[in-house]
C-alpha cells in the first residue's frame, strides 16, 4: 500500500511539473512574439525617420547628395529628383523637355508597325501650338538601295535647313550609310521588304507617313523613289506645296477592265463599286490627310485581303480611301509627272540624251491647272523615271535652269 501511495505521489508530482513546464514554454513563446512585434515596428519606424531625413537632405542639398557613393543614397536620389527636382544636372537624371516630344533625335527605334500607327496618329486636343512652329516639308524616298541622283538633292536642299525632313525606306540588306556632311545621313528608317504591287508597297508608305508624323512640325509630305528628281528650286517647292488649301493625290473612275474591272465584289458592303477609284501612286498630302491614312483600320485589311493581282493596292487604295473619307482634301491630281504615252504598265524611263533645259521646261511649263482656285501654270513639282545616266546634265543644267546650287 505505501508502494502504492508512493506512485501516486510521484505521478501528481510529475504532472505538476509538465505543467509548470507548459506555461513556461508559453510564456517563452508569448514573450518572444512580443519582442520580435517590438522590434519590428522600431524598425518601421526608424525606416520611416530615416527616409523623411534622406527626402529633406536631397530637397534642399541635392547637389551634396549626389556625391554620395552608398547605394542606399544613390537610390534615394533618383527617385527624389523625378519628383522634386527636375532641373538637375546629372546626365543619368535628365529630365526630358517639350523639344523630346517634337522631333525624335534618332530615326531609329523597335516599334513594330502596329505600334507605330498607334503611336503616330496621336493628335492633340490643344490647337494652339506652345512653341514657334515652322512647318516643313517631309520627303518619304522609297527606294531599294542607294539614291543614284542623291548629288542634285543635296544641290536642291543646300541651305534650307530647318523647312525640311527626309526618311528613307530601303530594303532591310541594304546597309549603306553617306557621310555625316550628307542630309540623308542617317535618314532611313526601319523598313521591310517591299514587292510592287502588293500589300507590302501600301505598308511602306505608311511606314514612311508614320515615321514622318513623329515630327510634330512635318505639316506636308511627298513621296518619292530614287529616280525622282525636282523640277523647280526648293523655295518655289515650298512655297506651293506649304501654301496650298489641299493635298495633290489623284483619284478617278475608271471604268475600264484596268479600273473598274478590278474591283471584287468579295469587297462589299464595306467598299461599293461607286467607291472604287484608282490613280498615281506618287501621291503629296498634308498633316490631317496623312494621319487619316495611317489611322485606317476599316479599308486596309478588306483591300490587303481581296485585292491581289491583277489588282494593285498601290494604284487603288489611297484613291479609293480618299473617295471615302475625305474626297474633298484632295485636287484630284498628282505634283510627280511620268510620261504614259507609249503605254503600258510602266512609265517612260528617261536616259542622258533627253535631258535639254527646252525638254525640264515644256514639263515645268507645259500644262494648266487649278491651284487654290485659280489657273496656276506650275502643275508639276517633281518629275520620274530618270535614270542614273542622267545626273551629270542635270548637275550641270540645274544651277541655271532650277535654280539652285
Amino acid at each position: 500500500m505505501y508502494i502504492a501511495m508512493s506512485v501516486r505521489e510521484i505521478s501528481i508530482r510529475i504532472k505538476r511539473e509538465v505543467e509548470q513546464m507548459s506555461f513556461q514554454i508559453v510564456t517563452t513563446i508569448v514573450f518572444t512574439l512580443s519582442m520580435a512585434f517590438f522590434v519590428l515596428l522600431l524598425g518601421m519606424f526608424i525606416n520611416d525617420q530615416f527616409k523623411k531625413i534622406v527626402i529633406y537632405e536631397d530637397f534642399y542639398f541635392p547637389h551634396q547628395l549626389t556625391t554620395l557613393s552608398s547605394p542606399i543614397y544613390n537610390l534615394s536620389v533618383v527617385s527624389t529628383h523625378l519628383v522634386c527636382n527636375s532641373s538637375s544636372n546629372s546626365s543619368s537624371n535628365k529630365s526630358m523637355d517639350l523639344k523630346d516630344f517634337l522631333s525624335p533625335k534618332d530615326l531609329w527605334h523597335a516599334m513594330n508597325d502596329d505600334e507605330l500607327m498607334w503611336r503616330a496618329s496621336m493628335v492633340s486636343q490643344v490647337k494652339e501650338y506652345p512653341f514657334n512652329r515652322t512647318p516643313k516639308v517631309a520627303f518619304l524616298f522609297l527606294t531599294r538601295g542607294r539614291l543614284p541622283l542623291a548629288p542634285l538633292w543635296e544641290m536642291f536642299f543646300k541651305r534650307n535647313e530647318g523647312l525640311f525632313s527626309i526618311y528613307l525606306h530601303t530594303s532591310p540588306e541594304f546597309n549603306f550609310e553617306p557621310p555625316p556632311s550628307s542630309v540623308f545621313y542617317k535618314r532611313r528608317i526601319p523598313s521591310q521588304t517591299v514587292q510592287w504591287g502588293r500589300a507590302s508597297m501600301i505598308d511602306a508608305e505608311r511606314r514612311l507617313l508614320a515615321n514622318a508624323l513623329l515630327d510634330i512640325s512635318n505639316e506636308r509630305f511627298i513621296l518619292l523613289s530614287e529616280t525622282c528628281i525636282p523640277l523647280f528650286n526648293f523655295t518655289t517647292i515650298y512655297n506651293f506645296l506649304t501654301k496650298s488649301n489641299q493635298s495633290f493625290l489623284g483619284l478617278f473612275d475608271d471604268p475600264r477592265k484596268i479600273g473598274r474591272g478590278r474591283y471584287n465584289k468579295r469587297m462589299h458592303p464595306i467598299i461599293t463599286i461607286s467607291d472604287w477609284r484608282k490613280g498615281s501612286q506618287w501621291f503629296e498630302v498634308h498633316r490631317k490627310l496623312a494621319l487619316k491614312i495611317i489611322s485606317d483600320v476599316t479599308y486596309y485589311p478588306v483591300f490587303k485581303n481581296y485585292c491581289t493581282p491583277p489588282c494593285y493596292m498601290d494604284e487603288h487604295y489611297l484613291p479609293t480611301l480618299v473617295n471615302k473619307v475625305c474626297p474633298k482634301l484632295t485636287s484630284n491630281w498628282s505634283v510627280t509627272w511620268a510620261d504614259w504615252s507609249a503605254g503600258g504598265s510602266h512609265p517612260t524611263t528617261f536616259l542622258r540624251k533627253d535631258v535639254t533645259e527646252e525638254f525640264l521646261d515644256s514639263v515645268r511649263y507645259g500644262f494648266n491647272c487649278s491651284y487654290n482656285g485659280e489657273l496656276s501654270s506650275i502643275c508639276f513639282l517633281f518629275g520620274r523615271k530618270f535614270h542614273p545616266s542622267t545626273l551629270q546634265p542635270l548637275l550641270r543644267i540645274g544651277p541655271k535652269l532650277l535654280g539652285f546650287g
